[in-house]
This record gives C-alpha cells, sequence and structure tokens, in this order.
C-alpha cells in the first residue's frame, strides 16, 4: 500500500471513524491541513479504541494483525494492522537498517521479545526479511536463556545483535563473567529505550569489535517514526517520508516548531494506515530539529504522555490512578514522575505533594506503590530481574513541584537521566 495524500486520508477518517468524526465535528467540512487538525487526546483515544465496537477503527475487524501496546493491564490497549499496512511498515523500516548499518550477508540475532500481543521481534524480523539488502536472519528471541543464547551466537557467528539496551547490556555481562568471546560481533542494534554512557563502557567492554547504533525509531501504535542517520549521534533520526509526518510540536502552544535546538513533543501522522489512523498522534517522546538535514531531529526523552523506565513502560495515567487508588483520604495534592539513572540502572520516583504527617506518608507511600505495582506488574518483575531500581517515593511540598516557566503548568514527567 503506498502513501496516501493527506487530504485524502484526513477525509477517510472523518467519514469512516466515529471517533475521528466527533473530534473534527467544529472543523470546516473540507480542512486538510495538519496544523488545522487538533492533536489527539491519548486518553480519550483510547478510550474509543477499544477491543469490541472501536470508535476509532474505519472498518470492521475482519482482516488484521492485533499487538498489544503499552498501557495497564487493567486496561490493555491494542493497535491492529493490515497485512498491506504491516507490509509497508517492515519495508520501510527495512530501508532504514541500511543506515543503521546493515550489510549484504550479515548474521542477525533478532533478540526483541516476542509473544502476548507484542510486536517488537516479529517487527525487527519482518524488516530484516524486507530489508534491500541480503542477511542471514537468527530468531533467537529476548527471552531465550542466556546460558543457550551465547553459544548459538558464537557457533553462528553472529555480527549483528539486535535488541534493547537492557537484552544487550545483560547479555554483554553474561559474556564476560563466562568467558566467552563473540569476535564476530560488529554491530549492535538497540531500540526501544535510550542507550547510556554507563551501558555503551559494559557494551564496548564485552564486545570490543562493535558499534552501538539505533535500529530505527517506531512504535507499535504511533508506527513508523524516524530512520536512522549516520553519524556518532545515534539519538539523530530523519522522517519516514512519504511514509509519515513528524511534527515537534511547543510543549504550551501545540504550534509547530520550525527552528533547530528548540525542544518540543513528537507528533505524528501516519500517511500508509486506513483501518487505525493515526493523525497528530503524540508519540510520547520529545526532540528538537537538528538543522543538519531534511526532516532530521534528535530525540531529546519522554514526554508527559508516558515514560520508559528500562524495559517498563508507564503512562502517567497509570500514576495517577494508582494514587488516588490509594490516597482515599485525599492528603496528596500533586504529583511528577521523575526517571533518574544511577549504579548503571533507571528507576522511578513518584514525587508527591503533600501535607501529611510523616505516619500518614509512610503508610501512603507503601500503598501507592503497591497499587502501581499491581496494575504495573512488569515492573516489579523487572525489579527482580535486577533490570530497574524499585520504586521509591519522594515526598515534597507543592511549591517545589516543577512548572513550566513561561506557563506555570506542572511538568508531569521529568527525565533526569542524561543522554549521550
Amino acid at each position: 500500500m503506498s502513501a496516501q495524500q493527506l487530504s485524502d486520508l484526513i477525509r477517510f477518517a472523518r467519514h469512516n471513524s466515529p471517533h475521528y468524526r466527533d473530534l473534527y465535528a467544529s472543523l470546516p467540512p473540507h480542512t486538510d491541513r495538519l496544523t488545522d487538525l487538533p492533536v489527539v487526546d491519548q486518553q480519550e483515544f483510547w478510550a474509543a479504541n477499544s477491543l469490541h465496537d472501536s470508535r476509532v477503527l474505519t472498518g470492521p475487524l475482519s482482516e488484521a494483525t492485533v499487538y498489544k501496546t503499552g498501557g495497564t493491564t487493567g486496561a490493555p490497549k491494542f493497535s491492529v494492522y493490515t497485512r498491506d499496512e504491516w507490509r509497508t511498515f517492515v519495508t520501510s523500516f527495512g530501508q532504514g537498517l541500511v543506515d543503521a548499518g546493515l550489510r549484504p550477508g550479515h548474521r542477525v540475532a533478532d533478540l526483541f521479545y516476542a509473544g502476548e500481543l507484542y510486536a517488537s521481534f516479529l517487527f525487527v524480523l519482518d524488516s530484516l526479511t524486507h530489508a534491500p539488502v541480503d542477511n542471514v536472519r537468527l530468531p533467537i528471541g529476548g527471552g531465550a536463556p542466556l546460558e543457550s543464547t551465547l553459544p548459538t551466537l558464537r557457533d553462528l557467528a553472529a555480527q549483528v545483535l539486535a535488541g534493547t539496551p537492557t537484552t544487550l547490556c545483560r547479555l554483554a555481562e553474561q559474556a564476560m563473567s563466562c568467558g566467552i568471546r563473540l569476535d564476530a560481533v560488529e554491530l549492535l542494534l538497540f531500540g526501544g529505550e535510550a542507550l547510556f554512557d554507563d551501558q555503551r563502557r559494559l557494551l564496548a567492554a564485552a564486545f570490543p569489535g562493535a558499534e552501538a547504533r539505533s535500529v530505527g525509531y517506531a512504535s507499535v501504535d504511533a508506527g513508523l517514526l524516524g530512520s536512522p542517520v549516520p553519524g556518532s549521534d545515534t539519538r539523530v533520526h530523519r522522517a519516514f517520508t512519504p511514509y509519515s509526518v513528524v511534527e515537534i510540536l511547543d510543549d504550551s502552544s501545540d504550534e509547530p516548531i520550525t527552528e533547530p535546538g528548540r525542544p518540543g513533543r513528537v507528533v505524528v501522522t501516519s500517511l500508509f494506515r486506513r483501518l487505525m489512523p493515526i493523525i497528530r498522534y503524540p508519540a510520547g517522546d520529545r526532540a528538537e530539529w537538528t538543522g543538519t538535514g531534511p526532516g532530521h531531529f534528535r530525540i531529546l526523552g519522554r514526554a508527559e504522555e508516558g515514560v520508559r523506565v528500562g524495559p517498563v513502560s508507564l503512562y502517567t495515567q497509570d500514576a495517577q490512578e494508582a494514587v488516588a487508588a490509594a490516597d482515599t483520604d485525599g492528603h496528596v495534592v500533586g504529583m511528577q514522575l521523575v526517571v533518574r539513572r544511577w549504579d548503571g540502572r533507571d528507576g522511578l520516583v513518584l514525587r508527591l505533594a503533600t501535607a501529611a504527617g510523616d505516619d500518614a506518608r509512610d503508610a501512603l507511600a507503601k500503598a501507592v506503590v503497591a497499587e502501581l505495582e499491581a496494575v504495573r506488574p512488569l515492573y516489579p518483575d523487572s525489579v527482580r530481574a535486577g533490570f530497574v531500581h524499585p520504586l521509591t517515593v519522594e515526598w515534597v511540598r507543592h511549591r517545589d513541584l516543577a512548572v513550566n516557566p513561561r506557563t506555570g503548568k506542572l511538568v508531569r514527567v521529568l527525565d533526569e537521566r542524561p543522554t549521550a
């Protein structure tokens, strides 16, 4: 399926999707510019996109693959792709793998995760299959025991390892502790998380002849976002023109940012998806234009819609609902999610503003953590696996919560991790 004209996509979504019809109800009939359309509200979008009787879909769910995207276990979120849409998705992404460093004949180990409706393993495998250069695919998966993965990589002389930074670092640590050398590895393709300096040092120690590169920038809900741009800064990508339109919007006004070096939130429009239209959808990240080439932008971290802590995705709504469920007496008067990194791992701090006494704070902190872990069990699972630090609560006064200096609005997510 080829990329659509934007005006055709808008008309199609408006006519066939009840959600977009309602969203655009106040707009003139022939509106065809992105900047005239409202930005999608994620909470409303996912509330409308229920698995049964979805108001987002433009037709019946009769031919598609269903994938699960981020959110709470109590309210799972599903993205759907027709076979033609998926083929366009993986073919476009596969072309970007060449810019990431894929070379003809490379033996590539797919170490992303599969099963439970997650897309990453299949997505990378299919992207390799549709890449414009020949390659040998090794579908190992991220859930395979390290004890068997390492000999497989060694025996098959894998040259490229593709996985999350967490998985690649676990593999590196295991290889060094076991004294197993993977001398054939020359390229590490990471995705799904940022790669930090301490992780780079570990990977360099285990794979001294390998270069770490971004596998590309995409998500199962937002679709195609950015193709890797060769260079020393692995955060820089370029938009997948003509299959998607990436915008960077001002945090306060939602006005499009055009000048380089000014941060804003990433919003994407997918021009090839019709069953589940994605039009001005917040990707959950912040970025800035680099000015180094057409459509080149640098990813700066997560925006307030969501946050990635190691391998775990969280939404601010998850934390808000956990606080509301635990705080039955209404002590909490403000909340921020603070992501930090120390001792080689990410950690999430719930910064809560309250006037309650110390005794109430201790009990409330335990209750909030228990509620959030109940709706996001992957977090405590990742703590036990040693991927992330345990959830903690930091008590502050309301005036201590960070706000936007221009608007005074509360900043929902603070990412204090250093990025390279």
